[in-house]
């Protein structure tokens, strides 16, 4: 079984971040600066009408990420 990644969450969903999807180094970088450390808690928040770019909570701050950014992110429970 695959390791769900923050994309397929529905809105509202709580996770917790469980590291990341194979990405170029500048990428993960990118999204350790924007919070996505490993067990931050993360909220989907709402998708744009055509489903990029999603708005997420991740540790009180509220980051509209692309989906494909997004994918990269793996996510578990949040409990």
């Amino acid at each position: 079984m695959s390791t769900p990644t923050l994309d397929t969450l529905a809105p509202g969903a709580l996770a917790r971040v469980a590291g990341f999807a194979p990405v170029a180094p500048d990428i993960a970088d990118r999204l350790l600066e924007l919070g996505f450390d490993e067990g931050a808690e993360v909220e989907t928040l709402h998708r744009a009408p055509l489903g990029d770019p999603i708005a997420v909570r991740v540790d009180g701050s509220v980051v509209a990420l692309r989906r494909a950014l997004a994918r990269a992110v793996l996510v578990t429970d949040a409990a």
